[in-house]
């Protein structure tokens, strides 16, 4: 590849998986820490993207609030500057220099099923965001990068939902479960996260058609059905505590309503891009469990 890859946000979770893929398979690719480059400003980033002529840009830059969503009641500004005012800066400087870009969205901004049962697609309009007024104000903000990006030109938009891996960290979902004192019972779709990095690529390397798509393991989960494969697993035989319902949670444990919902990943499917099975992903990365 004559140009690099670019990253933004690449020391964040998702970004850093990233990292790990394009070094193994020996990508040129430069990291672009906001101390470098401030891509908040799109005059800045326009000329920083017609000199250096990137192949291509991924965008995991965002605000997710630690150590969960929360936070981002607290801190209102900069959630709403990292996941709507970005997107659209990023959006301007793309098509000012014809570059091509891929942004990782969230899942977060649907709550639930389709009415007929099915997963939500990509066709369908937000159901948990700021227009529906019922979403926590992270989901809210993530709703309103999509809208910026609406018909935007060259770019993938790119739907991750509560990601996974086998290493032990404060943003894998497997490890929260077993760190939290009590569970929500919610049925959810999940993004193993190697799988969501290494589906993502391929968007690009395979010229998939720019847009939307759930980049999530097919099938859905429960939390009780997460809670039964890590005690069969042996990687924690914790008792694990449930809240009785979902106003019990809010009201002992949370200040913000919280996103649980299906996503189809058909679209992606029909690509080419294959994910394995949400209940094979999680038990494939309890095997492989690493311990912190």
């Amino acid at each position: 590849m004559s140009q690099p890859i670019w990253i933004l946000g690449a020391s964040g979770y998702v970004g850093g998986a990233y990292q790990r893929l394009l070094e193994s398979r020996g990508i040129p690719f430069r990291v672009l820490p906001r101390t470098a480059l401030d891509y908040y400003n799109v005059s800045t980033l326009t000329a920083a993207l017609k000199e250096a002529k990137p192949a291509f840009l991924v965008n995991c830059a965002g605000y997710t609030g630690k150590p969960n969503v929360d936070a981002c009641e607290l801190h209102k500004t900069e959630c709403l500057l990292g996941n709507a005012i970005l997107p659209g800066v990023l959006r301007q400087a793309c098509e000012a220099t014809g570059t091509p870009w891929g942004h990782v969205s969230s899942g977060c901004i649907f709550t639930g099923r389709r009415r007929d049962g099915g997963g939500l697609r990509e066709t369908d309009a937000p159901n948990f965001s700021f227009r529906t007024n019922n979403c926590s104000f992270y989901s809210g903000t993530k709703a309103l990068g999509e809208e910026v990006l609406a018909g935007a030109d060259n770019c993938f938009i790119w739907r991750l939902r509560i990601p996974f891996n086998e290493v032990d960290s404060p943003r894998n979902y497997l490890t929260k479960l077993m760190r939290y004192d009590r569970l929500l019972e919610a049925e959810n779709s999940l993004s193993q996260l190697d799988e969501f990095v290494r589906a993502t690529w391929e968007c690009w390397e395979k010229h998939v058609p720019f847009g939307t798509y759930n980049v999530t393991n097919p099938g859905a989960v429960t939390t009780r059905e997460v809670v039964v494969l890590i005690q069969q697993s042996g990687v924690s035989k914790k008792h694990f505590a449930f809240f009785s319902d979902e106003a019990d949670f809010m009201q002992k444990a949370a200040k913000t309503p919280r996103s649980n919902c299906v996503l189809d990943s058909s679209k992606l499917l029909a690509s080419g891009i294959v994910m394995s099975e949400v209940h094979d992903a999680i038990a494939k990365a309890l095997k492989n469990w690493k311990a912190a």
